[in-house]
């Protein structure tokens, strides 16, 4: 799975809005828990959710009586999104990345595998879709091997999980 082309905005990600208009209104802006941010002269807006062309577009909208040019650049000045790295690795935990992960970094953040007992070829991802848990199995002992070279890219908040190796003994 390739990295998104279209970034979406989410709580967290700091964001630069410039004026060119307007100096006097730029600022910087974290995105808060509830998704909004809030700019001098309009109050709260929302956020996360958007692509930073449409949050523009919604700046535009709502600063157009203010303005005399009719312009608004949204640029995202930093973004961190947490996964989360579990079952049979050396540090488990929660994962914090402000560049696209793939799961197997993700798993060498949390130390790597637990040789000893970790199942590489059904390594799970767990994915929030919507209301539902949607679950990947793949199988990176190919990766490892270099019999296989397609990534697979973590999104907010997914749960790696690396189970345990079957053993009779």
């Amino acid at each position: 799975m390739a990295p998104p082309a279209i970034i979406t905005l989410r709580e967290g990600d700091i964001l630069k809005i410039a004026f060119p208009g307007s100096p006097s209104l730029d600022t910087s802006q974290q995105i808060r828990r509830d998704g909004k941010i809030t700019l001098p002269l309009v109050g709260e807006v929302q956020a996360a959710g958007m692509s930073t062309e449409t949050l523009q577009q919604n700046l535009v909208k709502l600063y157009a009586p203010q303005l005399a040019t009719k312009e608004v650049v949204v640029t995202m000045a930093s973004s961190t999104f947490p996964v989360f790295v579990t079952g049979s690795v050396i540090r488990p935990g929660k994962i914090v990345s402000d560049h696209p992960i793939t799961a197997l970094d993700a798993i060498m953040e949390a130390g790597g595998f637990d040789y000893t007992k970790a199942n590489l070829k059904a390594v799970r991802v767990i994915r929030h879709e919507g209301d539902r848990a949607v679950n990947y199995t793949l199988n990176l002992k190919l990766v490892l091997d270099g019999k296989a070279s397609k990534q697979f890219y973590l999104q907010p908040s997914d749960i790696v999980f690396v189970p345990e190796r079957f053993s009779w003994f």
